[in-house]
Parts: C-alpha cells; structure tokens; sequence
C-alpha cells in the first residue's frame, strides 16, 4: 500500500479536496425515485406552452399591423380576434386550475376582458391584452422555475457498487445485493455504501459530509459507520449491519424529499391583491352594464381593468430584482423564492464551510528544541509536498504563503493511523501523533497544547526532526472573515433571530457562535434533528437555513428559503435550496435580501400604482369617455409606466463601499502583510507564555525577539496602513473620520510597544523580581490581544473589500 493510501489524516472540508466515489450514478436503493429534470425557465410541457403562446400572441399582433399598414382592416382584425382567441384558452385553463385549488386570481379578469372584446368588437384592444397576459405568464415562468435536482443529486453522490469479499476475492455487486452481515473493503476515496462496523484494523474517515465537523475521525474495529462519509485513509473491511435501503444515506434522500412535500406552497404577490381589484371590477362594470344596458361600456371598464400591472408588472419588479441579485453572485431560483427571501425574520445557519472556511489552515505553530517556528514549518510542509491529503495541503499552503523554501523530500512512507515520515535534506522528519513524530516527547509539553486544542476545536500535528520532537502545528477552520459582519447586516433587514445548528461538536460551535454574535447555538445536530429545528423555528417566523454540506440538504429543503454555499460545488445542498452563493462570501446573503426587500417593495408599489390608475380610468370608461380601444390604448400607457417603475429594481443602490483602483492595490498589499504578519502575533502569546521565575533569561530573550519583529515590522506595517491605505478607505466609506477608531488603535500599539521596549531596558540583564515578570506577562499578553482584535477588525471590516471586488470581476465575467 502507498503513502497515498496510508495516510492517517482525514480532510476537515465538506466538499472540497475529497475523493468522489468511482461509481457511476444511480437511484439510491429505498429512496423515492427522483424527477428528471426541469427545464431552466419550468417544468416540461407547461414551459413550451407558455413560450409558445408569448410566440403566438405577439406575432398576431405584429401581422394584425403589418395588415393595417397595407390597408387590408379584414385581415387585420381576423389576425387580432385570432390573437385575442388564442389568449382565451390558456386563460380558461389558469382560471379553472385556480378554481381546483380554491383560488381566485388576476387572470378571471383577463379572461372576461378577452372574452369581451371579441363579444363587442374590439379586436385589437383583445389582441393586446393577449399579448401582456402571455408576456407576463412567460416572464413568471422563466422567475418561477425552480431546479428540482436535489433527489438526482443525492443519488449522483451515491455509490451503486459494493466491493464484497468473499473466499479470499474481491467481488463487486450491486449495492441493493449486499446482504446484512456481509464482509465488504472500502477502498481509500470511496463513498461508504452501506451502514456498517469495522472488521478490523482501523479506518480514517471524512464525515464532514454528514456531520460538519472539520476534523478527522479515526475508527477502531468494532465501531460502528454510517453510509455517506469518505474512506479518507487505506483501505479497510467493513462488516454491514443493514441494507442499502436502509443505510443513513437512503434515509436522507427521504428526508429530503420529506420535507419537499410538506413546505408550504407559496402564493403569487399578484393574487394576493387580485381577490379585492376582481371583486371591484365585476362590480364596477356590472353597475355599468345595469344601469347603462350598454354592454360596449361595461366591456370598456374590464379592458380598462385588465390588471396588466399585476401580471405583467409585478413579475417584471421580480425578475429585475432575481438579475440584479445574479450580479451578486446570488442565484435566486425565481420570483416567489426572492418574495419569501424579502420576508424572512429568522435566519438557521451552519457552521463548517458557511460560517467558517471550511478546510484546516494553519493558526499556529509551537517550535521545542531549538528550531523556531518558521523552520518547524519549512520542515514540515516539505515532507507533506508528496501528500495528497487536505491537511498536508493546509501546510504547504501555509509555508507558500510565508515565502518559506521547500526542498523535495525522499524515502518518504506514511502509516495509517499514526503520520509520515521522511528525509528533507539533511534531516529525518516526521509528522503525525506525537508517540508517532516525538517519540519520548515531555508530557508536561504536550498537555497544555493538546488542552488548548480541544478548547478551540483544533488540530495538533507534531514535528520530530532527527528523532528529538521540533514542534507542533495547530490547525483550525477559520472564521469567514465577512461572517460577523454579515449577521450584523441581515439583522437590520429584519432578522430578529439567528440560530447556529451544526453537526459539530458543543464547544468549538459555541467559540465560533459567541464570535460571531448568533442568539443560540444547536450543536451535534444529525440530519433529522436539522430539520426538526427548522419546523421548530417555522412556528415563531419565516425561517431561512444556510448550509453547504449532504446533511444540510433536508433542512434547506423544508426551510422557508433553503440558501447553500454552492461556490466550491455542493452540488446536493446547490439544488436542494432555493438560494445558490455562486460565489464564496457569506456577505453576498445580506446584499441579496437586500435586494429582495428592495424589489417587493417596488413590486407593490407598481401594482398600487397600476391599480390606482385604472380605477381612475375605470371610472372614465363607466362614464362614458373611454371607448374599449382606447381604454386598450390607457391600459398600455399605465403598464408602461409601472414597468419602467418596475425596472427601477436593476439599479439597486450600490451598499458596498467601492474601492478605486489605487486603493485596491493597497487593501490587496496590506491583506498580503496580514497574512506574513500573523505567525508574529502567535510569537507575542508564546513569549508571554514563556514568562516564569524558573527561566527568566529564556523569557528575556523571547520579549526581546518579539519587541524586535514588533518595533520592525508591525509598526512600520501599521504607520504605513494610517498613511496610505485609510486615506483610500475613508474615501470609499464616507461620512466623518470613518477610520478614527482604527488609527487610534494603531497608536496603542505602537505605545504598547514602546513601553515594552523601556520595561526591558530597565530590566536589562540582571534577574528580574517577581513584580517584574508579572508585569512582562501583562504587557505582552495585552499585544497580544490588541493584536488579534485590531487585525480581525482590518480583515473584517476593510481588507475583505479587496475580496469583494475579486469576485465582482468575476461575477462580471460570468454575467
């Protein structure tokens, strides 16, 4: 078995740097069969109808003028009552559809002002209405459709092939074949099939898919394994405790599908207002026709109450907000989804890959022995090159990132369960557990790594250099940074409430959560109680779920507007949800549901709008001044101007501060400088920790290397940032002093540097009391956190615009 297939470390990541089942796809045993797929714009038959009849009516229209120009009037009003015809019937079958769900919407007074114009005559004010009911039928379908993939793409994921062992040989069967108690190998990358415990040995699993949880898990023989998680490590046996029907995996296909039936059936903005304006219209034009007898006037009033606003208007408000979202990078899969959008109060939202990154990075590395901490690195991250695995990639990114040197490592072996080991130039390194990588290590040195890495929900990776230990690097799934600010936002567009619910375990989501500034936490939640958190939060509100994993799938189903992080291709939860992030920033959330607000609200004003005026034109044509063609004529002039007071939703206002082209180069330099500076900040916290009357001279030199990269480098970096980059940002974010806060914080750095600079001289090289030391600590540990506080804030509030207009342009490419 190669290195590849020996690696003890399992990815930390949901959907990124994951081995796909080699399978091809397939329905997954148990599950409901899923639906093909629907067209971009609908659902089969319906689409085609509804674009055929725009086709039909607009090219009536067209040819009943082009007849009028050549002077043939027969012809045209033939093409016209053609037209107007053609509109009849699918208005009849709307109206009819509506009447079996026990509904009464805009389309019964189309209808009757078609059926009325051919009745009276006014062939082409009944080819018009045609055309605006087709029109807006058309425009909703393409706002409407929604891709219903989720099942398919549930199943896409699911292995159909089993690799069973039986008399010594590897056969492969149909998955529905495997029969409970049957010894099966999962080979290194495969999805695990069917549920199961471990024959023997041990496996390395990614169950992020179904958990959340961004760290690796190892399991002994005899532990149980659901279907759905990655053989992240070699190849083990694997004796099944179910079928394939009844595999974990199959019961979140029916979840899903479950929670499809039962969410709520939206109904149309246009209905909503069309009970009232139907009502009025029958009445006014029935009060006309009684006390007139003058069926022509009565027709009048229903051309000129066809409520083309609400069909037509309405839907085109929708779709200008859907596209001005698009350029976003916000995929909103019609126009009753961004209604919904526009009204959620509370917001559930995972944690690993929506809060957080999603895959392990570096946060720290501890040296011992020596060797500092870039070294320990540069060591370790040239032994991982030849790893395929997410973690090893975590430290290679992390060493280019410091512009370490990396030499090609040779007799390279890695061993399931324990690391990898190697030559890297003069050196043996190891890398893995510490009895693997440190053997003989202090036990005094690791408690309090491994304590602070189960309090913050890290990893711990130990370094052995020429069998002596050199370190130990941490790994975490860091916060987005635009994460807390994304909260903040959406809790001023009318969130009331946001709700963690993770996979993970309690203590690392309770971190994330208190950072983040959620009102409640719900940790080590399974698939099934997702969703039972959704139906819960429903009762008090309209809920909206963020996700990006398999197990998110069902909640972002059942959730009044299911959001998925689809940018790195989470492809179930994608197609699951009625919101696809089509790019990898959570903030583009808020920027969407401020555009969903934005178009409802022209939406309605639009449809009051028309509303308004064709009551005024009603009353007109019940007098008696408004013939039936003309009031055609009123009705379009109305509808022009509610669709230009529509579009008014492609030109949401800008909320971003937008950065000139000078000022984006800097935010990109001084977010580069970020990521160098940040191993320093760690070095203020180890010195600090360092500090004890049992080796003052070691705690001496360590506050002076750190006084040293601090007077060298972070407050140079943070002068230039006041001098250079504030300037810019003030700029962009207007108002008075926006950056005063930021530039004062600069300044207590470099005093707080300063005073650390003139405790040290007085306590030059002689020993130091007690009193001495604890006020060493302090300071530093007070940089320290300053530190971390001022460089989130920068990274949060004003580095990431350098992100925001990276993935405009590339939003702007793919638009």
């Amino acid at each position: 078995m190669g290195p590849a297939g020996r690696r003890k470390r399992a990815t930390g990541d949901a959907d990124e740097g994951r081995p796909v089942p080699r399978e091809a796809p397939a329905p997954v045993p148990g599950a409901p069969a899923p639906s093909p797929p629907p067209s971009s714009g609908g659902s089969g038959r319906r689409w085609v109808v509804q674009w055929a009849l725009l086709g039909v009516t607009i090219g009536g229209l067209l040819a009943g003028a082009a007849a009028i120009a050549a002077g043939a009037t027969a012809v045209a009003h033939g093409c016209w009552a053609a037209t107007t015809a053609a509109g009849i019937l699918p208005a009849a079958w709307w109206v009819l559809a509506a009447l079996r769900r026990r509904r009464l919407g805009a389309d019964v007074v189309a209808l009757l002002a078609l059926v009325g114009t051919l009745v009276v005559g006014e062939y082409l004010a009944g080819a018009v209405i045609a055309v605006m009911l087709a029109s807006g039928r058309a425009l909703e379908a393409w706002a409407a459709g929604r891709a219903r993939h989720e099942l398919t793409a549930l199943a896409a994921r699911a292995p159909t092939v089993a690799h069973a062992l039986q008399d010594g040989t590897v056969v492969d069967l149909p998955v529905d074949r495997v029969a409970v108690g049957s010894l099966l190998v999962v080979k290194p990358g495969d999805v695990v099939p069917i549920d199961g415990r471990v024959e023997s040995g041990q496996a390395v699993l990614d169950e992020a898919a179904l958990t959340g949880e961004a760290q690796p898990v190892e399991r002994a023989a005899g532990e149980a394994i659901r279907s759905g998680v990655v053989n992240a490590g070699g190849a083990f046996p694997l004796r099944t405790t179910t079928t394939a029907a009844e595999s974990t995996y199959a019961g979140i296909v029916r979840l899903v599908a479950g929670a499809q039936a039962s969410a709520a059936p939206s109904v149309r903005l246009a209905d909503r207002y069309a009970g009232l304006f139907l009502a009025l219209s029958l009445a006014v034009a029935g009060g006309v026709w009684l006390a007139t007898a003058d069926l022509t006037r009565a027709v009048a009033v229903l051309v000129v109450a066809t409520p083309c606003p609400l069909i037509l208007a309405v839907p085109v408000a929708l779709v200008a907000g859907l596209s001005r979202s698009a350029r976003c990078g916000v995929v909103v899969k019609g126009g009753d989804v961004l209604e919904r959008l526009a009204g959620i109060d509370v917001l559930l939202v995972d944690k690993t890959g929506t809060l957080t990154v999603g895959r392990p990075a570096v946060a720290d590395v501890v040296p011992h022995g020596g060797l500092d901490g870039a070294t320990v690195l540069a060591l370790a991250a040239s032994l991982d090159q030849v790893s395929p695995h997410v973690l090893a990639a975590a430290l290679v990114r992390r060493a280019h990132d410091l512009g370490l040197p990396l030499v090609p490592p040779v007799d390279v072996d890695e061993v399931a369960g324990q690391g990898i080991l190697g030559r890297v130039g003069d050196h043996t390194v190891a890398v893995g557990k510490a009895v693997w990588a440190c053997p003989g290590v202090d036990a005094a040195w690791v408690r309090p790594l491994r304590r602070r890495a189960d309090r913050d929900g890290m990893l711990t990776l130990f370094v052995g250099v020429d069998g002596r230990p050199a370190g130990v690097v941490l790994l975490d799934d860091p916060i987005r940074p635009d994460a807390a600010r994304t909260v903040r936002r959406l809790r001023t567009h009318g969130i009331r409430r946001v709700v963690m619910v993770t996979g993970d375990r309690l203590e690392p989501a309770e971190a994330i959560g208190a950072m983040i500034g959620v009102d409640e936490v719900l940790a080590e939640r399974s698939p099934a109680e997702k969703v039972e958190a959704v139906r819960a939060e429903r009762s008090g509100g309209r809920v909206a779920m963020v996700g990006d994993g398999i197990n998110d799938a069902p909640a972002l189903a059942l959730a009044d507007v299911g959001v998925a992080m689809g940018a790195r291709g989470a492809t179930a939860s994608s197609e699951a949800a009625d919101v696809v992030l089509t790019v990898d920033r959570l903030d583009r959330l808020g920027e969407a549901a401020a555009i969903a607000r934005r178009a409802r609200r022209i939406a309605g004003q639009s449809a009051a709008a028309g509303i308004g005026l064709s009551l005024v034109a009603m009353g007109v044509a019940a007098a008696g001044y408004l013939p039936a063609v003309w009031g055609a004529v009123a009705q379009e002039a109305i509808d022009v101007l509610v669709i230009l007071n529509a579009l008014r939703a492609l030109h949401t206002p800008e909320s971003r501060a937008l950065l000139d082209g000078a000022g984006l180069e800097l935010a990109r330099r001084f977010r580069a400088e970020h990521a160098e500076l940040r191993p320093l900040l760690e070095e203020v916290r180890a010195a600090a920790d360092a500090v004890s009357a049992e080796s003052t001279a070691e705690a001496l030199g360590a506050a002076r290397r750190v006084h040293a990269l601090l007077s060298e480098r972070v407050v140079p970096h943070e002068l230039a940032e006041d001098a250079m980059l504030y300037p810019a940002l003030a700029r962009a974010l207007g108002g008075v002093d926006p950056t005063g806060t930021m530039s004062r914080a600069h300044l207590e750095i470099a005093h707080q540097t300063r005073r650390l600079g003139r405790l040290l001289d007085q306590l030059g090289d002689g020993p130091a009391d007690a009193e001495d030391l604890a006020d060493l600590r302090q300071l530093l540990y007070g940089l320290h956190a300053i530190l971390e506080l001022h460089f989130a804030q920068e990274d949060e509030s004003y580095l990431s615009l350098a992100d925001v207009a990276d993935t405009d342009a590339d939003v702007d490419a793919d638009v």
